[in-house]
């Protein structure tokens, strides 16, 4: 090679040519492009000509595949259909499954906006025809759709949800036999949303009370602003990743695949379909607040999924410290028939106090001696609180009506002594099904996780968040809409044999 090139120089420099030179020269001029291409400062016009080119050069082979392994109309519920054509005998200018197909391909393509999707629609005709579309509807059709058919969109997400169970167990049958659960909240476009309305209020009252610095304006704008957005009252004041807003609060059932086994709006249809749910009062702590919705919302939340989804196993539950309460762990198990209940303890629930022992029968011990059973003290029951068995120090005796402790080195500050208390599901706390901090536990403790990249995948990736609407009913129906996606997404990729791709198809485009 070297030699070739020595003869090419020679060849080259007879002619007068310097190729040395005119390397350097090319090398500078690509230098030059790629850094002008590097810094190059990205304008709208940019993103919008990469979007056009997206949906023009590289979607058609992408629709293409969609409709060799997807088939939407046989998803989609009769009483939808039923639903959608019954408007007073007139024909209907638009097919169903072109909005879904629109809609859903949104949620895919990470469309932020329905006025981006129509426009999409009059630029790229493989679009309009794959969604079935002779002409573009305008933005307020695509509104009324969803006003009109939110409860038959969730329908049709729960029936897909049981179409890919099966997928599921045969990608990972362990992950699939999983199920975490979280909750989370969509910020609606309201006025209490405004930083300029918080911070108008905190300026009044660091100037009221400039002269009492006991008074903390923070804390006292937090009690002051209103339980709920005036324009739409589903929209509640929550703490929602690190920071106050009024949000449209939604659960999500996630397995141990990440994909999405169930959703439920918090709203006054759920509190109304379960009254036994006790409703969040506003108090100074927020985190309180919402550990409080959370866990008080999981038993009513797994039995609406049971109930949709009879035909539904799983065996291991994975939930974070808020959960750590012993109702929570008798459901559970009695109830829902969990074999395993992953959930760290909850540093709240754990008494500063030695701790007791227990004998071979259950019975709680002195933490200094475990040769002494502890007294029994009788049974309580009392409203909003599990039965539990009350216990005494051994060393206690009753004086005139009253526990009196003579233990000469007391475990306990209190007069009466050292009390505790056992559960009947108490062992289930102890003894989840699986060795507590074991690295089996880590193991599959990590997993939980994926419910919330599922719901960041739902916010970011799909868009359902950021969206300009003070709407609970649209909101609630782009959330579903994100769901059948997620559904889709899983039926492909398995008749693709792309396992792998479960959860997004994005890959498939590219």
């Amino acid at each position: 090679m070297d030699e070739i090139a020595d003869h090419l120089r020679d060849e080259a420099a007879a002619d007068g040519v310097d190729i040395d030179k005119m390397v350097e020269e090319e090398a500078e001029k690509r230098r030059r492009k790629f850094m002008a291409v590097k810094y190059h400062q990205i304008s709208l016009k940019d993103i919008f000509s990469d979007c056009r080119d997206m949906f023009i050069d590289d979607t058609p082979s992408f629709f293409q595949l969609l409709e060799e392994h997807f088939d939407l109309s046989e998803f989609i519920p009769s009483v939808f259909y039923n639903a959608f054509y019954q408007h007073l005998g007139r024909k209907r200018d638009y097919p169903l499954t072109a909005f879904l197909s629109a809609l859903i391909l949104q949620k895919i393509f990470s469309i932020p906006t329905d006025s981006l999707l129509i426009l999409l629609l009059h630029i790229c005709k493989e679009l309009r025809d794959f969604c079935g579309f002779s002409k573009v509807p305008d933005a307020p059709l695509f509104t009324r759709f969803k006003l009109g058919f939110a409860d038959h969109i969730e329908l049709m997400f729960q029936q897909m949800v049981d179409y890919t169970e099966p997928i599921c167990q045969t990608v990972d049958a362990s992950l699939a036999s999983m199920l975490t659960f979280d909750t989370s909240g969509i910020e609606l476009y309201v006025t209490e949303n405004n930083p300029k309305t918080l911070n108008s209020l905190i300026r009044r009252l660091k100037t009221y009370y400039k002269d009492n610095p006991d008074v903390d304006p923070y804390k006292m704008a937090y009690g002051l602003m209103p339980s709920q957005a005036a324009s739409c009252p589903d929209a509640k004041q929550q703490y929602i990743n690190g920071h106050f807003c009024y949000a449209d609060k939604f659960a999500i059932l996630t397995n141990g695949l990440g994909i999405v086994r169930h959703i439920t709006f918090l709203d006054d249809d759920f509190k109304a379909a379960h009254p036994e749910v006790p409703v969040e009062k506003k108090s100074d702590s927020p985190d309180e607040d919402k550990s409080i919705g959370d866990s008080s919302s999981l038993k009513p939340i797994l039995s609406d999924f049971f109930s949709l989804h009879p035909g539904f196993h799983p065996d291991t539950f994975l939930g974070d410290s808020a959960f750590d309460t012993i109702d929570t762990y008798g459901f559970l198990k009695d109830e829902f028939h969990f074999s395993r209940a992953l959930i760290p303890y909850n540093p709240r629930n754990e008494s500063t106090l030695e701790k007791v022992g227990y004998n071979a029968y259950g019975y709680p011990t002195c933490p200094k001696d475990s040769t002494l059973d502890m007294k029994y003290a009788g049974h309580c029951h009392e409203k909003g609180r599990s039965d539990r068995d009350k216990w005494v120090c051994p060393k206690v005796h009753m004086v005139k009506g009253r526990w009196v402790c003579d233990c000469q080195d007391p475990c306990s500050t209190a007069k009466k002594g050292r009390t505790t208390y056992t559960y009947e599901n108490m062992d289930f706390r102890m003894f989840p099904g699986i060795q507590r901090d074991s690295d089996e536990w880590v193991s599959l403790y990590k997993i939980r996780t994926i419910v919330e990249r599922s719901i960041n995948h739902f916010k970011i990736n799909m868009c359902v968040a950021g969206r300009k609407t003070r709407n609970h009913v649209t909101t609630k129906a782009d959330v579903f809409l994100a769901g059948i996606a997620s559904q889709l997404t899983v039926i492909v990729a398995h008749r693709m044999s792309y396992p792998q791709y479960i959860r997004s198809l994005k890959p498939l485009i590219a």
